[in-house]
């Protein structure tokens, strides 16, 4: 689960600096941990996972509800 995060986080990084060069690159664990994706990663999948037993929307689902907006 947080592996797969941190590869989503790795390659919308990607496309967001490569542009039009984007070819949907995977990045190994190594180089996961070492960019701080794994972290990242595993801090927004213990957060979704505390906010779900609590009864709460996810941050993904709640930014997708109408009329939210981040500064």
């Amino acid at each position: 689960m947080i592996w797969e995060k941190a590869q989503e986080l790795y390659q919308m990084e990607q496309a967001k600096t490569m542009g039009e060069d984007f070819k949907s690159i995977t990045a190994e664990r190594k180089e996961l941990r070492e960019g701080g994706y794994f972290y990242q990663a595993k801090l927004i999948v213990l957060r979704n996972l505390w906010r779900e037993k609590k009864g709460l929307p996810t941050i993904e689902e709640e930014e997708d509800e109408p009329g939210f907006f981040r500064i």
